[in-house]
């Protein structure tokens, strides 16, 4: 396949710089991946294999974009499917790479840390569905599952209008209690990190905080369907966090703290 080519050609349909200079760098970056020992080049082919089948199954279950064509996730099987394809799969290739890597890690218990890294991708992806859910309608995407939905006497469009919050609000907590969960686990895997690896608790440490400070400022909001924009945490706030838990990653009493502390400054 002619690599410069296939960039070329999908140039003219991308108007974002961004996009545009990642295409012209493609066959850079797949000449790097070319020069990844045997073993970490196969396992970056797979974990990209699993997201691009994410996103033709975002595609293929979401074929418009605006609310006219809005579509809906069908259960939550659908919603856990989802989480994985997209996020899940780079906790578990996040996890591998650090294992073939980390000398320190050796005392793992391999199958249980792949299956929780797994849970922290699904944590992030969790926050992203519930912070974009006005966004999502309006461009025909609808993540909450339509089977949960009518159980609570909703449709799909129905969370077009921000009066259904009401109405929407016990199955919202559900979905945040899911997330919830979700980090409970991804701490647990932070805690496990050696503190010696301070470099990957703190890349673990960050997300998660910032993750969980978003996830109660939605549970505190009086109407995320009524949001104009996704609900987040201010830029001092993240400063913040980021300055603390540096501090922090040396020890899990420490980081544990930490997280009670934002999950109550955003809820409170």
């Amino acid at each position: 396949m002619d690599v410069s080519a296939v960039a070329a050609a999908c140039r003219p349909h991308h108007a974002g710089g961004a996009e545009v200079e990642l295409l012209a760098r493609l066959p850079e970056a797949l000449a790097r991946l070319d020069a990844l020992p045997h073993a970490d080049r196969a396992a970056v082919r797979d974990v990209l294999a699993t997201l691009t089948s994410g996103m033709t199954f975002d595609l293929t279950t979401f074929p418009g974009d605006d609310a006219a064509h809005l579509a809906a996730l069908a259960t939550p099987a659908d919603l856990d499917h989802y989480t994985y394809l997209v996020a899940g799969c780079v906790g578990e290739f996040w996890t591998s790479m650090h294992l073939a890597h980390r000398r320190r890690l050796a005392r793992w218990n391999v199958g249980r840390m792949q299956s929780e890294g797994v849970r922290f991708g699904k944590a992030l992806q969790m926050t992203n569905v519930l912070r974009d859910i006005p966004r999502d309608l309006r461009h025909g995407r609808c993540y909450v599952p339509a089977s949960e939905l009518a159980a609570h006497g909703l449709a799909p469009a129905d969370l077009l209008d921000a009066s259904a919050m009401p109405k929407f609000h016990p199955l919202f907590a559900a979905l945040l209690a899911i997330a919830a969960q979700h980090y409970e686990v991804a701490w647990r895997y932070t805690f496990e990190i050696p503190r010696a690896e301070w470099r990957m608790r703190v890349a673990c440490a960050w997300p998660l905080l910032i993750g969980e400070a978003t996830l109660a400022a939605l549970g505190r909001h009086p109407n995320p369907l009524a949001s104009a924009e996704p609900v987040k945490i201010s830029r001092a706030a993240v400063r913040a966090i980021v300055a603390r838990s540096s501090v922090a990653v040396w020890s899990n009493r420490a980081l544990a703290a930490e997280a009670a502390r934002v999950r109550g400054a955003a809820a409170g």
